[in-house]
């Protein structure tokens, strides 16, 4: 990989998410050479990939490149490269670049899309991790509307207008309610020829609640606010199968669809040669302790999305949100530079700060620790998070104007199709490796 030697430790961060970024800036300049790898030149934000796949921003408004975040930083290096083994024994790293051996290894490869083990709904429906796929997603949308355009044929200008969400987190809520809004303000005057009124969102959740991981005020604000907006919610209902043309579910309700988004669950995106008894298979996360250190080694340590770090109040481990990876990242920063001068290192405590969740204009859900509010306000509030959150003057002011730009005229403009979509058995470009 070309690293130099240095007199300093070598530390290897593999992954530049929000632990990765969190944790490289809190080693700026320290007495240790630090190397991350990433198999994309670039840091995605991943809370407004929604925004991506429904034309409100373009995706270079949300991604940074990761070498202007570390271009300052001494006896730093970044390599793009996909991780593909790891052997702890001889302190070594295995890449599609070449080997690198390293003092201290930390994993934060993140998380990638979890189909629980059903092959037909992964070979056919979208998933929406990478701004790729949020891509693949936009022009999807956009060209089953041409289609629909152009086919005499009622089921299928039906099944090219139904549009079925599978999971009734975050994500899929808050697609849900870009989508309502599309169907509102924006396909009516792009398409005058087609009763766009026909247009179905269907979004289906496992659990008897929408954003289950938030309050019940939050969720039932939530759901009314999709209902309002003519999403139809389907609680208690679970997806068991799609053939690229129907949806299947437990119960006798299905779907005729051209188009399902898969925002149902996530799994650690876990790299090889670990310990079997180091990581939870089911979920392909690895166990740490308290100190984010990987269950059985001493040098190897990992953050973010890809940990479970059990404990009385997380018995699952945190969240796997950017709130516990960014503080994860920071903490082991310090724990880092303790361990290497012979000092105790500090435990983990996660400081929940809240979460929230917006579904359409004006329209919000916020828990905070000591409030909950939801509508006009809690908006607000979300649009402020995720624009402080964001890396870069540039990318907060793009994405501050677009958002002015698109409140005031009601419109988004970048719903464009930049790269024709093409089915997974013609062309594919839904792998979470894209």
């Amino acid at each position: 990989m070309n690293i130099p030697r240095s007199s300093f430790p070598r530390i290897v961060i593999i992954g530049g998410g929000f632990a990765g970024i969190s944790l490289a800036k809190r080693l700026r300049n320290k007495n240790v050479q630090v190397v991350l790898l990433d198999k994309h030149n670039y840091h995605n934000f991943q809370p407004l990939m929604y925004q991506v796949a429904t034309g409100g921003l373009e995706p270079d408004s949300i991604a940074y490149p990761i070498r202007k975040i570390v271009q300052e930083y001494k006896d730093f290096y970044f390599r793009l490269a996909e991780v593909r083994d790891i052997d702890a024994e001889n302190n070594t790293i295995y890449s599609d670049i070449g080997e690198l051996k390293f003092d201290y290894l930390v994993i934060a490869t993140g998380s990638k899309t979890n189909y629980f083990g059903n092959k037909e709904i992964e070979r056919n429906s979208m998933a929406m991790k990478t701004i790729p796929q949020s891509l693949n997603i936009r022009s999807l949308i956009l060209e089953n509307f041409e289609q629909a355009l152009l086919t005499n044929d009622i089921d299928e200008r039906h099944s090219l207008m139904n549009f079925v969400l599978v999971g009734g987190g975050p994500t899929g809520v808050e697609l849900a309610g870009a989508l309502a809004e599309m169907k509102k303000a924006i396909l009516p005057k792009d398409y005058p020829d087609l009763d766009v009124r026909k247009m179905e969102i269907n979004l289906i959740q496992g659990s008897n609640r929408v954003l289950d991981s938030m309050s019940e005020n939050a969720s039932e604000k939530a759901e009314k606010f999709l209902l309002d907006l003519g999403v139809s919610v389907w609680k208690n209902v679970r997806v068991t199968g799609y053939d690229g043309k129907t949806v299947t579910t437990s119960s006798d309700l299905s779907f005729d669809s051209a188009t399902v988004i898969w925002t149902a669950g996530v799994q650690g995106a876990l790299p090889h040669g670990l310990k079997a008894d180091s990581f939870i298979k089911n979920v392909n996360r690895i166990k740490v302790n308290q100190y984010n250190q990987v269950e059985g080694y001493e040098h190897l340590f990992a953050i973010g999305d890809i940990a479970v770090m059990s404990s009385e109040k997380f018995p699952q481990g945190h969240p796997m949100m950017a709130q516990p990876a960014m503080q994860q990242g920071r903490l082991l920063a310090d724990n880092l530079i303790k361990i290497i001068n012979k000092k105790t290192p500090k435990p983990f405590e996660y400081k929940d700060k809240g979460s929230m969740a917006t579904i359409g204009r004006n329209k919000a859900v916020v828990d905070l620790p000591k409030f909950k509010f939801s509508g006009v306000f809690a908006w607000f509030v979300w649009m402020f998070v995720h624009l402080f959150s964001l890396i870069g003057f540039k990318n907060k002011a793009v994405v501050f104007l677009n958002w002015v730009y698109n409140y005031i005229r009601f419109d988004r403009e970048a719903r464009l199709i930049m790269r024709p979509y093409k089915k997974r058995n013609q062309v594919s470009f839904t792998s979470d490796e894209l």
